[in-house]
C-alpha cells in the first residue's frame, strides 16, 4: 500500500499534514516548533526542554498535570514530548474515535499553558534531577561531552537541558519571551496520521489554533570556530567500563549526499553485519557495544561511532575504529557488500514507518526542517542507486581523521594516550 498525504497551510502561516492510514485501530498527533536549544542564550541554557515539561503542567480547563495526562490516557492513549538541537515535539497516540480529544488537548496545552511560578518552582527540580540521571549515566553522559568536544562553548554543544546552575534562575517571563519568539505559526508544523482525513482534521485543528500569534522565527545561531573544538574531553570516574564516543562532521539535511551517507553509516556501523561490530567485537573481542548512528542538522550533520570497552582496550578499540574509517576512505565497497548494505538500509527504513506514530513524525519532521515530504519510494529509489563510488566519494568528504572528536567516560583515562591516536 503507497503512503499519501495532504498538506494545508492556514491563515497566519500553520501547517497540517495529514497521513490516512484507513485500516488503522489509532491516530497519531503531533504539534512540532522549529525551536530547540540551538536558539539559547548563555543565560537560558534549557529553557526550550524547560518549557517542554511546563506545557504538561496545567491550563485553565485542565488545571493539573494529572488533568492533561488523564484525558489521554482515560482513552487508552499515550502523550510525551521531546526537545532537540532544532526543534521541540508534543505528540499523543489514541485510538481513532479520540481524535478530536487529541488534539484538544495539545491545543490547549500550546495556547493556555498557566506557567504557574509555584509549578515552574516544583518543575525546577524535577529538570535538575534529570539532568543528575544523565550525568550519572556514562552512556548517556559521553554524549553531552562529545557535544562540548566537537562544537565548544556555542549552542550546538550546550547540553539541551541546560545545567542545573541555568535552570534554577529561569523563570516565568523567560517562557513566555521564548514562546513569542519561536512558537509563531509559520515555525509550527500540526501532523496527524491514522484513521481519519485531512478534512476532518483540519477543521479540528484550524478553531484551536486560529488565535496563535504569526510572528516569523528568529534565525538559529550560526556555528562560530573551527569543528572540531577540541580533540579529546574526558571524565575520569570509578566504573568497570569506559564509555567511548567518537564524531565527525558529517553532512546537512538537505546535501545531496546524505543517502550515500546512510548507506556509507550501514557499513560502518549499524547492525551485526556492520565492519565494526565484525572487526572491533566479533574479531578482537574488544566491546560489547559498538556502532555508528548519524545526526543531520540544518547546516552541519555528525558521523559518530559509540563503543563500551574494557579500560585496558580502551585505546586498541579507538585505533581499531580509526582504521576502518581509513578502508572506507581508501577502498572501494565491494559490490556484495554494498548490495547487503542498501538492502539493510532500505528495508530498515521501510519496517520504521510501520505505525501511524512514525508516519506522522516522519511527516512533520520533513514538512517542518525541508519544507517538503520527500514520497517513501523516492528515498528508496534513491538509497538503491548508491554505488561505490558513491560511497568512496563521501567517505572522502566525511571521514577526515584530523577531523575527529573524541569523548570518554571511565577509570583513569589518560588524554593525552588518546590524542596521541588521533593524531598518528
Amino acid at each position: 500500500m503507497s503512503v499519501t498525504w495532504e498538506i494545508s497551510e492556514l491563515e497566519g502561516g500553520l501547517r497540517v499534514v495529514t497521513t490516512p492510514v484507513p485500516t488503522s485501530q489509532s491516530v497519531s498527533v503531533s504539534v512540532f516548533v522549529g525551536a530547540g536549544a540551538r536558539g539559547e542564550s548563555e543565560r537560558t541554557k534549557g529553557v526550550a526542554h524547560f518549557l517542554e515539561h511546563m506545557l504538561f503542567k496545567g491550563t485553565p480547563t485542565r488545571p493539573s498535570a494529572i488533568d492533561i495526562a488523564e484525558a489521554i490516557e482515560g482513552a487508552g492513549g499515550v502523550l510525551n514530548a521531546y526537545t532537540g538541537k532544532e526543534m521541540t515535539c508534543y505528540w499523543n497516540h489514541v485510538p481513532y474515535d479520540a481524535l478530536e480529544r487529541a488534539i484538544d488537548v495539545l491545543a490547549d496545552m500550546f495556547h493556555n499553558s498557566v506557567l504557574s511560578p509555584e509549578e515552574i518552582d516544583r518543575e525546577r527540580s524535577v529538570v535538575q534531577q534529570e539532568i543528575r540521571r544523565t550525568h550519572d549515566q556514562p552512556g548517556a553522559f559521553v554524549g553531552e561531552l562529545l557535544g562540548q568536544a566537537m562544537y565548544g562553548d556555542q549552542q550546538m554543544g550546550w547540553s539541551i537541558a541546560g545545567t542545573e546552575e541555568t535552570v534554577a534562575e529561569i523563570k516565568q517571563q523567560d517562557f513566555k519571551d521564548w514562546m513569542s519568539a519561536w512558537y509563531g505559526s509559520p515555525n509550527v508544523v500540526v501532523s496527524v496520521a491514522g484513521n481519519t482525513d485531512h478534512a476532518t482534521v483540519v477543521g479540528l485543528v484550524e478553531p484551536r489554533f486560529r488565535g496563535n500569534h504569526a510572528t516569523a522565527p528568529p534565525e538559529m545561531p550560526t556555528l562560530d570556530g573551527e569543528l572540531p573544538a577540541q580533540r579529546v574531553v574526558s571524565d575520569s570516574r570509578e566504573i568497570t567500563q569506559t564509555n567511548l564516543a567518537m564524531a565527525l562532521p558529517a553532512l546537512s539535511r538537505k546535501d545531496p549526499d546524505r543517502y550515500a551517507l546512510m548507506i556509507l553509516n550501514a557499513v560502518l556501523g549499524r547492525g551485526m553485519s556492520s565492519r565494526l561490530f565484525k572487526e572491533v567485537r566479533e574479531r578482537r573481542g574488544l566491546a560489547y557495544s559498538v556502532g555508528s548512528s548519524v545526526n543531520p542538522h540544518s547546516d552541519v550533520g555528525t558521523l559518530v561511532v559509540s563503543a563500551g570497552v574494557s579500560p585496558e582496550n580502551a585505546v586498541e578499540a579507538v585505533e581499531v575504529i580509526l582504521q576502518e574509517l581509513e578502508k572506507l576512505v581508501r577502498e572501494p565497497v565491494e559490490e556484495n557488500e554494498l548490495t547487503k548494505a542498501r538492502d539493510y538500509t532500505t528495508g530498515s527504513f521501510r519496517l520504521g514507518l510501520e505505525s501511524t506514530m512514525s508516519l506522522g513524525q516522519r511527516a512533520g519532521q520533513s514538512l517542518l526542517t525541508l519544507g517538503e515530504i520527500e514520497p517513501i519510494d523516492d528515498v528508496v529509489e534513491q538509497l538503491r542507486s548508491i554505488s561505490a563510488d558513491d560511497v568512496l566519494r563521501v567517505a572522502a568528504r566525511v571521514l577526515v581523521k584530523n577531523k575527529a572528536a573524541l569523548a570518554l567516560v571511565g577509570p583513569e583515562i589518560d588524554e593525552a594516550a588518546f590524542s596521541e591516536v588521533l593524531s598518528a
